[in-house]
């Protein structure tokens, strides 16, 4: 099981990322345009500085929903693969089976 902490910093971060991405996504489609005066575009880059780190998306760090586990995730399922063996050999995934030969 990962700290609680980590768990709560990423569910954080998720929730910033969800608040700011309309303004991040404004700021930033002004800054690429090139059609624009160049100090306008500077201007977009201050204000999407000024936003908080926590809000950008490559911040944000996949993890097990069951455990909170970082490593070994499977975004299709949004768990671990410790979790997923637990959750197949108990059958509560419908159609997977543990593999023996």
């Amino acid at each position: 099981m990962a700290k609680s902490a980590m768990i709560q910093r990423e569910i954080k971060r998720a929730a910033l990322v969800k608040k700011f991405a309309a303004k991040r996504a404004a700021l930033k489609e002004i800054a690429r345009n090139l059609d624009l005066p160049m100090e306008e575009r500077f201007k977009a880059r201050l204000l999407l500085a000024k936003l908080p780190r926590n809000s950008s998306e490559t911040r944000l760090h996949n993890r097990c929903q069951i455990t909170g586990r970082p490593k070994g995730y499977y975004r299709k399922l949004k768990v671990s693969r410790i979790a997923l063996r637990d959750l197949a050999s108990n059958g509560q995934i419908p159609g997977m089976v543990k593999s023996s030969w």
